[in-house]
């Protein structure tokens, strides 16, 4: 068996208000593997962008980590558990060994240093090499990502980018030190559709020249169709649905991934077709339901079991499910 770059089980965190505690990530396992991309996939809410947060020990006050382990295999083959270590070697794995390509670059960046200021930042800190050759290194990053005329663009702020640039710069930024471990939060949100594809035909060519370990976090199913190996379908805080990307579309086990695969458009459905929705809406996390999560809005409950309980994992044609139309105790 290939020993995955990034293993992650049981991974808790909790935000404790005054209002109650928020459980955002609970209990989430994944794999992620050298040359492979794992699609992280859900609505809006279910803890997709918290979970990547964690791995990383950057969650926002006041949540907190209170669980898991994620087991980091290094180049030289020695294993870490991130959650263990103290924060001064945490802070040597951000952005060496495991980079995040933010979801809104315009809010990552500071507005007051150069683009080259900022990709350089991260190069003195880990690389050990003065300004002159960092200033180098992020001209030949700018120009590995596709930004146009690199040596001049290294000294424009983010403002004067086009939102496009400014995400190509983002993952250049990620990639200065070359991480094993790339993790790419929504990387193509509110930028249009061929400059979409861009950035994902560039994720795609950087990952097979390096080969990149990739965690794709996205609510869209066509970018996971078309990008991921894998997929951790989230609903709620936890992975309710794991497996190969071509099982997953293929042969969904879980009723929200289903759900989820009946409300992507298609080129097959009749004109002036209403597209299938899913019943409800996410609950309030102060309001989470009892028993299994998604039963309030699931066309498939079993009743009583259902909003009784919390379904366990099980295997399902491969993959594994937590969901009790395919077995499993309360």
């Amino acid at each position: 068996m290939v020993e995955p770059i990034l293993s992650v089980r049981g991974l808790q965190t909790r935000f404790f208000g005054t209002e109650g505690t928020v459980r955002a990530v609970d209990g989430v396992d994944f794999d992620v593997y050298e040359g492979r991309t794992l699609g992280v996939v859900g609505e809006s809410g279910c803890g997709k962008s918290v979970t990547a947060r964690s791995v990383l020990g950057i969650v926002d006050r006041p949540g907190k980590v209170v669980g898991g382990e994620a087991w980091l295999t290094r180049a030289d083959g020695s294993r870490v558990d991130l959650f263990r270590l103290p924060e001064a070697d945490m802070r040597k794995v951000r952005g060496r060994e495991i980079a995040l390509v933010f979801q809104e670059p315009m809010a990552s960046f500071s507005q007051h240093y150069t683009i080259g200021n900022q990709i350089a930042e991260s190069i003195l800190l880990h690389m050990g090499v003065d300004e002159a050759a960092a200033r180098k290194r992020a001209i030949e990053l700018l120009d590995m990502v596709g930004v146009p005329q690199p040596d001049r663009r290294v000294d424009e702020y983010p403002f004067q980018l086009s939102g496009g640039l400014r995400q190509r710069v983002m993952i250049a930024m990620a990639l200065a030190c070359d991480p094993r471990v790339l993790i790419a939060d929504e990387p193509t949100t509110a930028l249009d559709v061929t400059t979409q594809a861009q950035i994902l035909d560039l994720l795609r060519h950087l990952q097979q020249q390096r080969g990149l370990a990739i965690i794709l976090i996205t609510h869209d199913m066509g970018v996971i169709a078309e990008m991921a190996h894998d997929v951790a379908v989230m609903y709620l805080g936890r992975a309710v649905e794991t497996g190969p990307v071509a099982d997953i579309f293929a042969r969904p086990q879980h009723p929200y991934t289903r759900a989820l695969l009946r409300s992507i458009p298609t080129v097959m459905a009749k004109p002036r077709t209403r597209l299938p929705t899913i019943a409800g809406s996410i609950p309030h996390p102060f309001n989470r339901p009892q028993g299994c999560a998604f039963n309030p809005r699931c066309s498939e409950s079993l009743g009583a079991v259902c909003a009784a309980h919390e379904p366990p994992a099980v295997t399902a044609d491969g993959h594994e499910v937590r969901c009790f139309i395919h077995g499993g105790q309360p």
